[in-house]
């Protein structure tokens, strides 16, 4: 499924109608995606970025987009993994970090010391919603709740016919097949917000905590998304959790996911959107950590979501002026529906404004 069929035509239309391109008359050489890069976000310099690889293809379509405007800026990203991103934007060899969660409690002092006169800030780029994959013949549209999810990561669920997944899909015919759970490998904020899910919603089965790192016995590890993806693909009985766009590039069937109104949902921009504009604002002034409700009871709403934040400074760094630029493209409505046909799903226009006004502050 493609999220483009979900996509406000809203967003679309502010997408054609966009203003020229930087440092340029030319109104005909639209940023990929459609959208102009807007008057005045050009900025010569190199910007060096790595982290969230659950963002990558968004950043390589903004790359492609920004650069192919604003030829004197050159925009680097790694994915090599959220916790890896962190550490090199607090080493100083990040000019910006990608990361599928915000700065924790014992990060932000570190991230801040690398912002003279200002504060690393958690903005809200890219709603990643995380499929849980499967590669199993014969069954379609398999039906789990967080509790036989947990179960089955926790290794406490060991075949594919066990009675729990059974009893939430009526009519399939279930294989007694060995499960393999995949999960990944390297420092991920992709895990850290799969198992927030697990311990917020399915307590009593999930005893683990969150963390970037995963922490139950078992399974098989992989690195990076692609890696995930990859794995399940080519292995029969495998089940893993990756960002949608990845589950979709690898033509990887999803399950669907009970909410907390008992709707066992479907995976799409609009369900994911649902979620995300129910999450709170749990940071200060221009920080924008959000705070998503998993066991949302939202109609409709699909609960396994995760936000890849850019972490920035506000203020202090050399680079300033070309991290502002091109996060004022990724921001816009422009920059947003670069990504309808990528996996993703747009930031709510409430949440989409908020980021905007955050990176206008940028000095």
């Amino acid at each position: 499924m493609k999220l483009q069929r979900y996509y406000v035509a809203g967003i679309a239309l502010t997408a054609a109608l966009a203003l020229t391109a930087c440092g340029s008359d030319n109104t005909d050489s639209p940023a990929a995606g459609g959208a102009s890069i807007a008057p005045g976000s050009c900025t010569a310099g190199q910007l060096t970025a790595q982290g969230s690889s659950a963002q990558k293809n968004a950043m390589d379509e903004w790359i492609k987009a920004y650069q192919g405007q604003c030829a004197d800026t050159k925009i680097g990203y790694e994915g090599t993994g959220s916790g890896a991103g962190i550490q090199a934007f607090i080493a100083g060899t990040a000019d910006f970090a990608g990361s599928d969660s915000a700065l924790k409690e014992e990060e932000q002092p570190q991230a801040d010391a690398k912002c003279v006169g200002g504060q690393a800030l958690n903005l809200p780029m890219v709603i990643g919603p995380v499929a849980v994959v499967y590669n199993l013949d014969g069954v379609d549209g398999l039906q789990l709740s967080s509790a036989t999810i947990a179960k089955i990561f926790a290794g406490t669920i060991k075949k594919w016919n066990d009675p729990a997944i059974a009893g939430e899909n009526s009519g399939a015919k279930l294989p007694d097949t060995a499960i393999n759970a995949v999960h990944r490998s390297d420092e991920s904020g992709t895990t850290d917000n799969f198992t927030k899910y697990l311990s917020k919603t399915a307590e009593s089965d999930w005893t683990f905590g969150n963390a970037k790192a995963w922490k139950a016995p078992g399974g098989t590890g992989a690195a990076k998304s692609d890696g995930v993806a990859g794995l399940v693909k080519s292995t029969v009985g495998a089940i893993s959790y990756v960002e949608l766009s990845f589950a979709e590039n690898s033509d990887l069937k999803m399950a669907k996911i009970k909410n907390g109104a008992g709707e066992y949902t479907e995976l799409s921009a609009e369900s994911a959107g649902k979620t995300i504009a129910g999450a709170k604002v749990k940071g200060t002034g221009d920080d924008l950590a959000l705070d998503i409700d998993y066991a949302t009871t939202e109609a409709g709403a699909y609960p396994i979501v995760l936000v890849t934040y850019e972490i920035a400074c506000s203020k202090g760094s050399a680079k300033a002026a070309a991290i502002k630029g091109f996060l004022t493209y990724t921001a816009s409505t422009g920059g947003q529906s670069a990504l309808a046909e990528l996996g993703y799903a747009p930031l709510p226009e409430a949440v989409r404004a908020k980021v905007e006004a955050s990176v206008a502050k940028i000095s």
